[in-house]
């Protein structure tokens, strides 16, 4: 059975974990990410209701809920940001997303809390430009790095300066059926399979793809790390780099035959 927390990086003031085996039942696998530095802390894309209650108790293991600063949402899918309430009440941390999303967030908290008795969601929800910038976390920073049209037409990815780390949200996803989510990528033409259909369907084009790869290969990360499926490392990074770049995918991949629907009729079953 896997621990609850995986190491990503650790030294005497900062720290950088995954939860990757939170998700019970017929929700899709994914993972959860939280930063420590000098106790202070930020949850990256926690997830919706089915990663909440083990996703606090693991968080409480490592930094107090008091200490949690900020909840960094790569975009607004439910699997990213649906527990978003709860977060609201358990915990003082604001919520950082992109502009456009910071605007459709309130339609996931009930409107008891989004009124004068209850959270100043604008005080507590940050929209970001589409230029990113730096996230201060205690001693350490976070960089957002635009990753528009990259599954979402508002998306960011959250580059850990102290770990080099980059949580890539859905880029570099893969779809496994074994639990192996916390060990890295060893055989990248053998894991491709994992991950074609998904970033063909998922991604935009492969001009986002491409441009997207090359601001990363200037970052110099140490690892990848998707929020569905396994990380990337060393040479792996690499691999995945180029192979991104090369994909043809989402409007490469269109014609009007998509749009045409079919003219069976569903019929209702007993």
């Amino acid at each position: 059975m896997f621990k609850r927390a995986v190491p990503l990086y650790e030294d005497d003031s900062h720290s950088c974990l995954a939860f990757v085996d939170l998700v019970k039942g017929s929700g899709i696998q994914s993972n959860q990410f939280m930063i420590v530095n000098n106790k202070r802390s930020a949850l990256i894309d926690p997830g919706g209701d089915l990663t909440f209650g083990a996703l606090t108790i693991e968080v409480a293991k490592y930094s107090s809920l008091d200490n949690l600063d900020y909840i960094l949402a790569s975009h607004q899918d439910p699997d990213i940001i649906a527990s978003l309430p709860k977060w609201l009440i358990k915990s003082p941390a604001k919520v950082i997303t992109s502009k456009l999303w910071s605007r459709f967030l309130p339609h996931l908290v009930p409107g008891y809390l989004n009124d004068e008795t209850g959270i100043s969601l604008n005080k507590r929800i940050i929209g970001l430009s589409d230029k990113g910038g730096s996230i201060k976390l205690g001693n350490s920073e976070i960089i957002a790095v635009p990753a528009h049209f990259l599954h979402s037409v508002g998306n960011f990815q959250f580059f850990d300066v102290k770990s080099r780390i980059l949580f890539s949200g859905d880029m570099g996803a893969s779809l496994i059926e074994d639990n192996s989510a916390a060990e890295p990528v060893l055989n990248f033409k053998k894991h491709i399979l994992n991950m074609e259909g998904f970033h063909k369907r998922y991604m935009t084009s492969n001009k986002a793809c491409r441009l997207w790869a090359g601001v990363v290969k200037s970052l110099n990360v140490s690892m990848i790390v998707p929020q569905h499926g396994k990380p990337f490392a060393g040479e792996q990074i690499y691999e995945f780099l180029d192979w991104i770049s090369n994909l043809e995918c989402g409007i490469d991949l269109i014609d009007e035959s998509f749009y045409q629907p079919q003219v069976s009729v569903f019929e209702q079953t007993a």
